[in-house]
């Protein structure tokens, strides 16, 4: 009985001994570094962490301000007044005055007056009676109208600038047709960059009216629509000449049935020679207001390189 005790005794001592060996080992710094590393490689890999960037040009600001031009009520902007016709004037004497004696006496174009006198976009109809009442731009209003393109958004915003107070108005932002690209140009297209003064040698079209263009007899309509104003002096960073260039409507066409009818396709392209084009309303609309003032068109590759005059109003 004791030597079985006695063999039980020993047995136990051994197997204490081998116990707190295998602890030992366990919890030896080897053991622990190679837990560690077990623990990393079962843990996914965190990859770093990517963040895209995408450049966003400034947005062109949706502004129409135009009608305030035209408007009869206390929203009309500061250049223009509104006045009473009457056929008797200080300024005339010996005959009635005509919607064409108060455009001359007012520097405003008759268009704009029919405009702001039948209270819609009729440039032509000039029927007038004692009482009436239009809108003309201001006599002692110094303003001047600048118009800038921008060539990599085919749009182009309409300012004022009001010469007395050295501020700039932002009237409206068209959508425009451009000259087709031409890497070889300084602009990348046939439309030139820089800043040009436009001329007064300007054009009504009608359907039927024939000309020249490119030495060649053609309805007019059908390549510069129903207005053109030219580019007429160069005045800074020209890349090309002024002679050739200007602004003008879309192309007409003829329809399925011969009609001609406006391309309205051609606005928002780069399709042109080089000319800026406009669809109609907003090419007759600009038109009637600034021929009769002094008007610059600056072209830029993006509206941040744009050379601006005077401080912005809002």
């Amino acid at each position: 009985m004791r030597v079985k005790y006695f063999i039980l005794g020993v047995g136990l001592l051994f197997a204490t001994i081998g116990y707190m060996g295998y602890r030992k080992k366990e919890n030896s710094p080897e053991s622990e570094i190679a837990s560690t590393i077990q623990e990393v490689e079962i843990a996914p890999k965190a990859e770093p962490a990517v963040v895209e960037t995408t450049f966003v040009p400034a947005e062109t600001p949706e502004v129409d301000r135009i009608q305030q031009l035209f408007t009869l009520d206390a929203t009309k902007l500061p250049i223009v007044e509104t006045i009473c016709y009457t056929s008797r004037v200080p300024w005339l004497k010996g005959r009635p005055a005509w919607i064409s004696d108060y455009a001359t006496h007012y520097e405003t174009s008759r268009h704009f007056i029919a405009r702001s006198l039948n209270k819609k976009s009729d440039y032509f109809t000039q029927k007038v009676g004692p009482g009436d009442k239009f809108n003309i731009f201001k006599k002692d209003a110094k303003i001047q109208f600048h118009l800038l393109i921008d060539l990599s958004k085919a749009k182009m915003r309409f300012y004022y600038i009001d010469l007395a107070t050295n501020e700039r108005t932002l009237l409206k932002v068209y959508k425009i047709g451009l000259g087709r690209v031409d890497p070889q140009k300084k602009s990348g297209f046939l439309t030139p960059i820089g800043k040009y003064e436009l001329g007064n040698r300007i054009a009504i079209y009608k359907p039927g009216t024939i000309g020249f263009f490119q030495d060649k007899k053609t309805e007019m309509i059908r390549i510069f629509g129903t207005r053109w104003i030219p580019f007429e002096k160069e005045l800074d960073g020209c890349s090309e000449p002024a002679s050739g260039f200007g602004l003008h409507g879309a192309p007409w066409i003829p329809d399925q049935t011969g009609t001609l009818v406006e391309d309205r396709a051609k606005i928002g392209k780069y399709d042109s020679d080089g000319c800026v084009r406009l669809a109609q309303e907003d090419m007759e609309e600009l038109f009637a207001i600034i021929i009769t003032k002094p008007t610059t068109v600056e072209l830029v590759r993006s509206f941040e390189d744009a050379k601006l005059p005077g401080i912005e109003r809002s």
